[in-house]
């Protein structure tokens, strides 16, 4: 478990200084088998309910893991830093006239991040954000 714990901290060492959600680096469960030599089943069963607590809160070690997506620029950026742009966006959008998720990939493609309009939709719904018309305040 130590091992583990300290692969993930050097891992995403730049999150654990900052505390900035968006400075998480893509890791999968093989990267960190990979810097200990343990299998991926292992590492799976030590990070399933345990967690750290650290300057930022209390944090479930299964939230450092996460898939990868490729900028415009071919950096390879967490998805984590996707779903807070998203809702970055979202919560400074005019709530008279909410926008739909078309508009909402057509912004983050603008802001370099290489996305579908099915991968946003997803996005908000893994983020319990509802659809634009649903968002819409009067």
């Amino acid at each position: 478990m130590y091992g583990v714990m300290q692969a993930i901290l050097e891992y995403q060492a730049e999150y654990f200084l900052t505390g900035d959600q968006r400075k998480l680096r893509p890791m999968i469960l093989k990267d960190i088998a990979d810097v200990t030599g343990l299998d991926v089943s292992t590492i799976s069963r030590v990070v399933n309910s345990k967690y750290v607590q650290t300057e930022f809160g209390t944090k479930n070690l299964k939230e450092f893991f996460s898939e990868s997506l490729q900028t415009d620029s071919g950096e390879e950026v967490s998805t984590i830093e996707v779903k807070e742009v998203l809702n970055e966006l979202i919560g400074n959008e005019n709530k008279r006239k909410p926008l739909s998720d078309e508009k909402l990939t057509e912004m983050l493609q603008e802001k370099g991040y290489n996305i579908a309009r099915r991968t946003v939709a997803k996005y908000r719904e893994q983020l319990n954000i509802p659809v634009a018309r649903l968002r819409k305040a009067l």
